[in-house]
């Protein structure tokens, strides 16, 4: 509805008229400017800035045609109500075209029909002034959100450049020790995280994380666990705080453990750790609550390893168990995160798992076939991120 006080410019040459149509529109309240020119109006209409504009297009000296042009030119959303006593439909279609917004013939008999067509000009501007409003509104929160789009693109490429060098070189090979992962993320940053490093000259370790969740926080985690294996690493390089006999893989998902509690992210992480002791060619390993297990690969058969344990980051009195394998001269050991799930055909998790050590067997161990069986090259939307470590000894 319009506003009450809304304002109002009668222009018209004729006093009776202008008289009667003010004193109509005054008892209707409406607040009602009167000009007997189109010189006087105009200087009006830049005085008062009505919400309205009544003119006779019949006006001395300047036409009122060319007033409706002159106040449609303005700028403004204030209506133009053409006003002739010629009734001519020529006449209205050019008070139309010059921007009039509709067109009464004098003299008005009804003035109900005066008012209606008042209220109706008021309604409709105060509807194109709050789309325009809307409009504006929107436009800003378009821009604010594209430069906030902006701000997350830099803010995620940043990150995707960080993890990306945080990641071990892919493929490594240390003694007779063959390293390889591919790291698919479902979104910009992934959640998954693999790495292997030399502890010492007899000693390799090597993870293979899935923290809860996905996105930038998730990432974030993972830049954590790179610190705090990094920081173990450094440590016990240097001889401080190494438990004894030495660190073991248990003992550090404990170390993690403990770390992603302090830090009270809300994140937790399933994991496997292991240690290759190259003079004893032994694996340790241990699990955080991870699945799929290890697939092992020797001999023409693939199986899971065994193991269990709770996530990393979930429980205060988490404990951790250590599992030692020896390692065959010609092996390969496939770690997965459990996007990989997702991609296998099956309509249980138990169905699922009975067929991953088949499709690691039929691909002979190897990270380059267990990518194309899955057809990771060809992947679409992906509901979670897809993590892949192979390590291997003289396994083609």
């Amino acid at each position: 509805m319009h506003t009450i006080s809304a304002k109002l410019l009668v222009i018209d040459d004729d006093e009776g008229v202008r008289a009667r149509l003010s004193n109509h529109l005054e008892e209707c309240g409406f607040c009602v400017l009167q000009a007997a020119s189109a010189a006087q109006g105009w200087c009006l209409f830049e005085q008062e800035q009505p919400d309205l504009v009544l003119c006779d297009l019949g006006l001395p000296v300047q036409s009122g045609h060319a007033l409706v042009q002159r106040i449609a030119e303005y700028g403004g959303d204030e209506p133009v109500i053409a006003l002739s006593a010629a009734g001519v439909m020529s006449d209205a279609v050019e008070a139309l075209r010059l921007g009039a917004v509709d067109y009464l013939v004098k003299p008005i008999e009804d003035l109900a029909l005066l008012e209606h067509s008042v209220r109706r000009a008021l309604d409709r501007a105060r509807l194109r002034r709050e789309n325009r409003r809307y409009r504006e509104r929107l436009e800003a929160a378009n821009r604010e959100l594209q430069a906030s789009l902006r701000l997350l693109q830099e803010d995620q490429t940043a990150g995707r450049q960080v993890q990306m060098n945080m990641l071990p070189q892919t493929p490594w090979v240390t003694e007779d020790l063959h390293f390889a992962h591919r790291i698919l993320p479902s979104l910009y940053l992934s959640g998954d995280f693999v790495d292997y490093f030399q502890i010492d000259e007899r000693r390799i370790g090597f993870y293979l994380a899935d923290v809860s969740g996905h996105g930038a926080s998730s990432a974030f985690v993972t830049v954590l666990l790179k610190f705090m294996t990094t920081r173990l690493l450094y440590e016990s390089r240097r001889g401080r705080n190494r438990p004894p006999p030495e660190i073991q893989p248990s003992q550090v998902l404990a170390h993690i453990n403990r770390g992603l509690l302090n830090c009270r992210l809300g994140k937790h992480v399933t994991m496997v750790g292991g240690v290759i002791d190259l003079d004893t060619q032994t694996l340790t390993y241990s699990v955080g609550g991870h699945l799929p297990l290890p697939v092992l690969f020797c001999e023409g058969e693939a199986r899971y390893l065994q193991g269990r344990g709770l996530p990393v980051g979930l429980f205060d009195d988490a404990r951790y168990k250590d599992h030692q394998l020896p390692l065959p001269a010609r092996f390969s050991l496939t770690l997965c995160s459990d996007g990989v799930l997702d991609l296998l055909p099956g309509n249980t998790l138990k169905d699922k798992e009975a067929i991953l050590p088949e499709l690691v067997r039929s691909c002979g161990g190897t990270l380059e076939g267990l990518q194309s069986a899955l057809g990771l090259a060809n992947l679409g939307e992906m509901p979670d991120d897809i993590a892949l470590l192979v390590l291997s000894r003289n396994c083609a």
